[in-house]
Parts: C-alpha cells; structure tokens; sequence
C-alpha cells in the first residue's frame, strides 16, 4: 500500500481542497451577506452551486464508483468557469471601492482558479480510473478513494457505501438536470448575465 509515491501529494490535495473550496467561500460568503454587497454574494451562491459537484463526488468516491473519477475532473474544470464567468459579476465587482473583502475575494478567486487549473491537469492521468471494472482493486485509482473512505468513517460510520453512493448519484442526476437547463434553456436567453433584469 505504501509504495504509491504520489499518496501525499494526493492528500495535499484534499486538504487543499478543504481549504480552498470550503472553508474560504463559506467566510467570503457570510462577509459579503454581513456587509450586503449582492455581487459578491450573487457570485458566491453559483460558485456553491457549481462546487456542490465536489461532494457529489466524494460520495461517489466512497462505494468506488468509477464515475467518480469523471465528476472529479468536471468539477475542477467548471469551477474556474463559473467564477470569471459572468460579465455583469466581474464588471460590478471590479467597479467596487477598494475593501479587504474585495481583495479577500480577489485573491481566493486567483488562488481557486489556479488550484483547480493545475487539478484538472494532474488529474488527467486519472481519467482512465473512470472505466475500470473494479476501481478499488487498482492502487493506482485507490489512492484517490482514501480520503473519502476516511470521510466516511468520521460522518457516516454506520452508513453502507452503497447508500452513501445512491445519495452520491441523486445528487448528480439533479446536477446534471440543472446543468442541462443552464445550457439550453438559461443561457440562450439571459447570457452572460447573472443578476435578475
């Protein structure tokens, strides 16, 4: 088992993750509701919206299900896209008076973008886990499941993993609804505009 020598790279990662795809867009999100500054919080409410593939992943990580492998790279690569996306956002918040939250904002948006930049292409040597038979028999893929089997013993101990998985698989199935109605339906009329008219 321990002769994977890319294991602490990958739970750099998830602690990366944490950090930067949880607990910073949850204090940026409280501070631009605290000081009422709508594009902000507008931005923030997609990112979620977005981001929320990275625990349906998880998830779908916890029974070894190969699809997870998929929504890990999906995820890395429509976060950046989600954030610099929207021109009204991005022209509203570079209009905004210099503060510490627009800077905060600036600066995670910077560091997010990258992290996931460089996440999508590591993980691009992972895809191929996407189409295994048996996920966790391979340690190349295994190494990726470590982190959530853990999640799962902190959270849901006494939970299946298939359980976990069908909730895992709910989830994406609402995603990729909502993601369909973006496309086709949202995007055609509204643009590049996120806030209401």
């Amino acid at each position: 088992m321990n002769d994977i020598w890319f294991r602490s790279l990958v739970w750099t990662d998830y602690r990366l993750a944490v950090l930067l795809t949880v607990i910073l867009p949850i204090i940026l999100l409280i501070w631009s509701l605290a000081r009422g500054i709508e594009s902000i919080s507008k931005l923030l409410v997609i990112y979620w919206r977005v981001a929320s593939l990275l625990m349906i992943t998880v998830y779908l990580m916890i029974p070894a299900w190969p699809i997870s492998f998929i929504t890990s790279f999906a995820s890395r690569v429509l976060i950046p896209i989600s954030l610099w996306f929207w021109v009204d956002l991005n022209d509203e918040i570079k209009d905004l008076p210099q503060s510490s939250l627009k800077m905060a904002l600036t600066s995670w948006r910077w560091a997010i973008t990258i992290y996931s930049t460089l996440g999508a292409i590591a993980t691009i040597p992972f895809l191929p886990c996407g189409f295994e038979q048996e996920v966790a028999e391979n340690q190349f893929c295994r190494v990726w499941l470590e982190a959530p089997w853990r999640f799962r013993e902190m959270f849901h101990p006494t939970t299946e993993q298939e359980v976990l998985g069908f909730f895992g698989l709910l989830g994406l199935m609402i995603y990729l609804l909502y993601f369909v109605y973006f496309i086709f339906i949202r995007l055609p009329k509204q643009g590049r505009i996120a806030l209401e008219q």
